[in-house]
């Protein structure tokens, strides 16, 4: 059995954006219950010289979408970077989900080859699909939501492992 590269990519996305989505959820009950202003979560990070948990949801959206996009050959969504609470990047993940959702396979078909060039900080870098999955959308993509998994746990939001792999089947 082989496995496509929409296999490989979409619902990949959609389960863990469902997780990330929880775990905000999360974030929000652990405000709630703790009495303070849940802004300190949104703006958290591990290190002073790294983004803010917003960015980086903003990012792990932003990686879901590009990559999807990009492995089927159209432009993605833009959407503005101006969440400035848990429930307002709640809301991007599920525009995130929504717009995955709206793939179809055969979109994906022959994308594994598909020339993809990324304009970033460091210069152009061209991968054929196969390796952008593997070697640059899925890890940037867990990277991102991994830290404001992270940043969460760090201030006390009760996480774990369960939360992060959420429902498998």
């Amino acid at each position: 059995m082989s496995l496509s590269m929409y296999e490989a990519s979409i619902p990949v996305f959609v389960h863990t954006l469902t997780s990330l989505k929880a775990i905000l959820q999360k974030g929000v009950s652990h405000a709630e219950a703790k009495k303070f202003d849940a802004s300190i979560l949104v703006n958290g990070r591990l290190a002073p010289d790294m983004f803010a948990l917003s960015r980086q949801v903003q990012i792990a959206s932003d990686a879901a979408k590009g990559a999807a996009a990009r492995l089927s050959g159209s432009e993605p969504p833009k959407f503005e970077d101006t969440e400035k609470t848990l429930d307002e990047l709640v809301a991007r993940i599920d525009q995130t989900i929504d717009y995955l959702k709206s793939f179809k396979a055969e979109q994906f078909d022959g994308s594994d080859a598909r020339t993809i060039t990324l304009n970033t900080p460091r210069g152009a870098m061209t991968f054929d699909g196969l390796n952008f999955l593997r070697h640059w959308a899925l890890p940037n993509f867990f990277f991102h939501v991994t830290t404001t998994y992270n940043v969460l746990r760090h201030n006390g939001v009760e996480l774990g492992k369960a939360d992060y792999l959420g429902k498998v089947q």
